[in-house]
């Protein structure tokens, strides 16, 4: 397989001198890892304390990582990424809530993006988290099968019927909808919810998708037995694979509660299961769709060279990539331009509200290995070969 993630003239096309110095002076400063905690640290405390941040945020890690406040805000973002045939997947990124009238709230913002897709070919998705739309300790109980209050019993209808609407309104809106996973604990309560969608709103093709974190090694066979249920019942499946974002906490807590930790033993096994279960809904397409959300370029390559081995068209229908806005446009813009589907989770919310999100985005980025290099080395490169360029 050609080598094109290396081609930087593509993957920074869209970003002006000014961007692009602002995205190394960033990753420079992720690259840090005590900088990193100290600014995480700084951060908190300067919005919790009301002081005048936002601006500063707004200006450096916000509007890097962020398509706006608003979802309005992020429509300039959308559609200058897909003069480059890169679509968008407008993510409302506010968590942490505990609040019915905010999981309302939430339920209104999901629908909204519904809306907005179906209006707007550079959005071939919509997106939410589960704990958007309830409380992630209900979640866990339920996933623990124990037994539930009165009104924990009303609460848990109160957010089956947000899944419902949002699902409905999605499939009567002929808009595919991404559920993102969370952490194991609560994620078998939302995986059952997740089934019961695909099996009340799958039944033609793949509206609803759930979504496996593979550094957990039992997501395969999820997925298997799955794809038994879906055969015998008769609906698609539709299937978000990601690596994991939720590493530390979750073999900290099973070292802490004395259990076998769900994540795999090392970075390789979870390369090799991501590739596996890639394989797998590859040989099983005619009733799965795939959104492969993934930073790393060999899996990319090998995502490739499957579809290539098995007859399927970059731009089948069925296959998407994905990755996070401000992160791997290596491979996003590369991979549109040699005609792959691909989009670009966009995240969007007030600031303040955001950044959970932002302080992941900066951790994952200091702790997986090799990606802030990588970064600050193609737009090093790039801008040596604009500075050439120019002379």
């Amino acid at each position: 397989m050609e080598n094109i993630f290396n081609n930087t003239q593509v993957a920074f096309s869209l970003k002006s001198d000014t961007e692009l110095d602002r995205a190394y002076f960033l990753f420079k400063m992720i690259a840090n890892q005590p900088l990193v905690r100290i600014g995480t640290a700084v951060t908190n405390f300067a919005i919790k304390a009301n002081l005048p941040v936002e601006k500063l945020i707004r200006a450096t890690v916000f509007d890097h990582f962020c398509g706006g406040v608003n979802e309005n805000d992020c429509l300039s973002v959308v559609d200058k990424m897909f003069t480059k045939g890169v679509s968008s997947v407008l993510d409302y990124s506010v968590e942490g809530k505990e609040e019915e009238d905010q999981f309302e709230a939430a339920l209104v913002m999901t629908l909204k993006t519904i809306e907005f897709a179906k209006e707007r070919m550079a959005i071939p998705f919509a997106v939410f988290k589960p704990t958007g739309l309830g409380r992630f300790e209900l979640f866990e109980k339920i996933g623990a099968s124990k037994k539930l209050s009165s009104s924990e019993e009303e609460e848990w209808n109160r957010v089956k019927e947000r899944f419902d609407k949002v699902c409905k309104e999605a499939h009567s809106k002929d808009v595919a909808l991404l559920v993102d996973a969370e952490e194991s604990w609560m994620q078998d309560a939302a995986d059952d919810l997740v089934t019961d969608m695909m099996r009340k709103y799958n039944t033609q093709k793949a509206i609803v998708f759930n979504t496996l974190q593979l550094y957990r090694w039992d997501r395969l066979d999820y997925l298997k037995n799955l794809h038994e249920i879906a055969k015998k019942e008769g609906f698609y499946i539709g299937m978000k694979v990601v690596r994991g974002a939720y590493m530390e906490k979750e073999n900290a807590r099973a070292e802490e509660l004395d259990y076998v930790s769900p994540i795999c033993v090392s970075k390789e096994a979870t390369d090799i299961n991501y590739d596996a279960t890639v394989a797998y809904m590859l040989d099983h397409i005619d009733k799965m769709c795939i959104f492969a959300g993934t930073h790393n370029e060999n899996s990319s390559y090998k995502l490739m060279e499957m579809m290539q081995t098995r007859g399927l068209k970059p731009n089948d229908e069925r296959i998407w990539f994905g990755q996070l806005y401000g992160m791997s446009d290596n491979i996003s813009y590369n991979l549109a331009a040699n005609g792959y589907n691909v989009a670009k989770y966009l995240p969007f919310g007030p600031v303040k509200d955001v950044m959970p999100y932002l302080i992941r985005r900066a951790e994952e980025n200091t702790s997986v290995a090799g990606q802030t290099n990588r970064e600050l080395t193609l737009i090093k490169k790039e801008r040596k070969r604009r500075k050439e360029n120019s002379k």
